[in-house]
């Protein structure tokens, strides 16, 4: 059985399903956008300080023979990122928006399929929002299509934030996940129409498909792994000093923002809040007014988000609509409990009281209420955080891949 893999930028999720597809000689090729290999031009080129974003994209040796690449539209993206060219990134309408640059790579894949099939391709494994074209093409070449969806439905998505619109419209224009066209909402649906099989990384993901209005394959929900555990962690007592509480993520609505800001309204003289992410929107006024009450951090690199999470006591991540989320499994293998809500991965990853926690959506009470037992039994923090780290030294990225890899071999 072989596996065509296409996605654009080849996040770690991406990666682990091709190292497990490569791992059981399940996969036929990868296509993405840029392809960095270790001695190659591109590699060299990311030395230069200016062009260090391509070492992002450097992938295995071994996955060479394996991966093509068309570049242009998202060296195009990256130049109009970098420069503030923003009209050219404008959503769904710029010439290198996100958008344009899915809707090209995937027809690009669905131009090669013919080829691909007449080499023993089975199946095009492609995700949301770039899979509409690869799947048509391989419907009518009898192939099969395989979907990744890593974020819940659209439309569930509009009901439960429509919710929040109405009940907190001062932090509205931060929900920014109105702006898509019915147009591309349509191809959504057309995409989930034309799948076999549906891979989600949470069941909140899976509960969302709920409002799907036609009849869904088979949805397998495999949770994405942890980040490699480097080291153990180690816990400073909480004496003479406030409890570092952490928040990583897009300031939006959409993350529950508001709610973590008023949990900790009142505890200002036990609790520092550091809040690392971009604004959604410039003109929010009370989130504005509020990041200055907290440190801000707009942006770091990767490597030194993860640090962070090993400075703080514990992470607070309070989405309200949320494939995975990326930053729970980040902390959790630093060893920093996380408190979050059952709409994100936290119910697949932690067992509640154990090695993390589970609140209500949109509850700033439930937050406080954790937080101020952490500050009564402030030991808690080493017991949690321990069992965290464990949990995520038990579940690797290799671990997820190759569950996904056995999925697809029945």
């Amino acid at each position: 059985m072989k596996i065509l893999v296409s996605h654009p930028t080849a996040n770690a999720n991406t990666k682990a399903v091709i190292e497990g597809l490569f791992q059981t000689k399940q996969l036929q090729a990868f296509y993405t956008a840029i392809a960095v290999f270790p001695k190659r031009l591109l590699y060299q080129l990311g030395n230069i300080r200016f062009l260090k974003d391509l070492h992002r994209r450097t992938f295995p040796k071994y996955w060479e023979p394996f991966t093509k690449s068309n570049p242009w539209i998202e060296f195009g993206r990256l130049l109009a990122s970098k420069f503030g060219w923003h009209q050219l990134e404008a959503h769904e309408k710029g010439l290198f928006c996100v958008d344009k640059m899915y809707g090209a790579h995937d027809k690009w894949v669905a131009s090669n399929l013919v080829k691909e099939k007449e080499n023993g391709l089975i199946g095009v494994y492609a995700y949301e929002d770039g899979a509409l074209k690869s799947f048509t093409k391989a419907k009518s070449l009898g192939l099969q299509c395989i979907y990744d969806l890593p974020i819940g439905y659209w439309k569930s998505a509009r009901l439960l934030l429509q919710e929040e619109f109405d009940a907190n419209p001062e932090w509205s224009s931060t929900l920014t996940g109105f702006k898509d066209s019915p147009e591309k909402l349509a191809r959504k649906d057309q995409e989930l129409a034309l799948a076999d099989v549906i891979f989600v990384a949470s069941s909140f993901t899976k509960k969302t498909l709920e409002t799907y209005p036609e009849k869904l394959p088979e949805i397998q929900v495999i949770p994405y792994g942890f980040p490699e555990v480097t080291k153990n962690r180690s816990y400073s007592p909480l004496t003479n000093r406030k409890l570092k509480v952490l928040f990583v993520g897009g300031l939006s609505q959409r993350k529950g923002i508001s709610y973590l800001f008023d949990a900790v309204k009142g505890l200002e003289s036990e609790i520092d809040l550091t809040v690392v992410g971009r604004k959604a929107v410039s003109d929010c006024s009370i989130l504005n007014e509020t990041l200055e009450k907290h440190t801000w951090i707009p942006s770091m690199p990767h490597h030194e988000v993860l640090t962070c999470m090993r400075n703080h006591d514990v992470l607070v991540f309070p989405s309200l609509f949320e494939g995975f989320g990326m930053v729970i499994s980040e902390a959790m293998s630093q060893g920093t409990p996380v408190i979050t809500t059952d709409r994100t991965a936290g119910p697949d990853l932690i067992e509640n009281g154990v090695d993390g926690w589970l609140v209500e959506t949109t509850s700033s009470n439930a937050i406080k209420q954790v937080l101020e037992n952490i500050l009564a039994n402030p030991k808690i923090l080493s017991k949690i955080g321990e069992a965290a780290q464990q949990k995520a030294k038990d579940r690797p990225w290799s671990k997820y891949g190759y569950e996904l890899a056995a999925a697809l071999n029945k």
